[in-house]
């Protein structure tokens, strides 16, 4: 999987939001904290506020908020709002692909590709990060040393 600039700039900026708690932050406060290009983070915000999960006002005492609870919003969450669904295949759902022949069970692989994505980013929400607090699941996953490995 490929996790664009886009979509790690999202997270990271919900992150900034989580940790700030209630009060509105400008977005020139999250680009500075989090070395994110300003255009770049108004629009990713942009994104954020029509998937409903960031709230903002303008004005001298505007800025943006998370829009309910940072237990309530998934890295998952956050990936769909600004990339789309979190693993297609060529623009598609993986149940919609169709193979021929012998490559019709590769299906069923990005189907199960999914399904560990899933089980990752829907588990993890940005007050999880803010506090540094993952879920043992994923601070198991993340410790196995071929976790670390590029290949």
């Amino acid at each position: 999987m490929r996790i664009s600039a886009k979509a790690d700039y999202a997270v990271r900026a919900a992150v900034e939001l989580a940790a700030a708690g209630e009060g509105p932050v400008k977005g020139d406060a999250i680009a500075r904290a989090q070395e994110i290009p300003l255009n770049f983070l108004e629009n990713i915000l942009r994104d954020l506020r029509t998937a409903g999960i960031v709230a903002s006002r303008r004005g001298q005492d505007g800025g943006y908020w998370l829009a309910r609870p940072g237990s309530e919003v998934s890295v998952a969450d956050i990936i769909r709002a600004v990339e789309g669904p979190l693993a297609a295949v060529r623009g598609s759902h993986p149940e919609d692909t169709v193979y021929p022949g012998v490559a019709a069970p590769l299906q069923r692989v990005w189907i199960a590709v999914r399904t560990n994505l899933r089980a990752v980013a829907e588990n993890v929400s940005v007050a999880d990060i803010a506090a540094s607090a993952l879920p043992a699941d994923i601070d198991r996953l993340a410790d196995d040393p071929e976790s670390w490995e590029t290949r």
